[in-house]
């Protein structure tokens, strides 16, 4: 594959697992705007775009094929490890920009600034631990 392709298809993978993300986040929030219900949504929003991300990363970025319970269940734990620093950066910029702000826009804005720094710093650690064909 193409750097160019390569370049382009994660960017189109890392917008859908933002949409994703954003889009549960906005739903809960949308029941309640407490700190409660936005750590709920937080976390929901950051599993659902989590598993849609390895998803796509998997078959189309890294094209990995293997099956098996054992495979799947040893490589997202990989996969989710790798995301625990990229999430906190994620997080951070997400809940500053909400303290400061207060404000859904703002804190959507926070939330993809995160991602997008996340995103890259992932793919390198997905890269080299994760798809590598010794993981």
């Amino acid at each position: 594959m193409s750097l160019q392709t390569l370049i382009i298809r994660y960017t189109v993978f890392a917008v859908i697992a933002t949409f994703m993300n954003l889009f549960f986040q906005r739903v809960i929030l949308l029941i309640d705007n407490s700190f409660p219900y936005f750590i709920t949504a937080v976390a929901v929003g950051t599993l659902v775009g989590l598993v849609v991300k390895y998803y796509l990363d998997k078959r189309w970025i890294f094209f990995d094929h293997k099956k098996g319970v054992h495979h799947y269940s040893r490589q997202f734990s990989l996969y989710a490890s790798m995301g625990i620093f990229t999430t906190a950066i994620f997080w951070g910029f997400e809940t500053v920009f909400w303290l400061i702000w207060h404000s859904h826009f703002m804190r959507e804005i926070g939330a993809i600034i995160g991602l997008a720094i996340g995103y890259v710093v992932k793919y390198h650690l997905d890269k080299r631990y994760v798809f590598s064909h010794d993981a």
